[in-house]
């Protein structure tokens, strides 16, 4: 039989998302824990099932996903990503409409660093004429 796991890695800000896509019944499993409890907020939910929903993947695979680094937000683009990443490995036909729709692109925004003489990267001293 073929070889039945697929992997991808995914990243976005400091956040980094190994993810593996097993066939089964659309179960999402992220650090052992079900979608629903890991990620409290609906768009994020949204976010993570978004390249299985451009394929038409839902219910064909479990995600299995160990993820990272950076807050809900950042990690739940670093899942999207490693997802997108594993169903171009899956089925090299999907690449054409993940990449359309950009989830193949690695997000790029990063914490810009603090500066001297500032109180954080733009934010400078407060300033009084007298």
């Amino acid at each position: 039989m073929a070889k039945t796991k697929f992997y991808g890695t995914g990243r976005r800000k400091k956040s980094i998302a190994r993810v593996y896509l097993v066939p089964g019944t659309g179960n999402i499993t992220v650090n052992k824990r079900s979608i629903d409890d890991y990620f409290g907020l609906e768009t994020l939910k949204v976010i993570v099932r978004q390249p299985l929903v451009a394929t038409e993947n839902v219910d064909k695979f479990d995600v299995l996903v160990n993820v990272h680094g950076g807050g809900y937000t950042g990690q739940a683009g670093a899942v999207r990503h490693g997802i997108a990443r594993a169903l171009v490995q899956a089925d090299p036909e999907y690449r054409l409409t993940l990449k359309k729709a950009g989830f193949l692109t690695r997000d790029p925004r990063m914490k810009e660093r603090k500066k001297y003489g500032l109180k954080a990267a733009r934010r400078a001293p407060q300033f009084s004429k007298r």
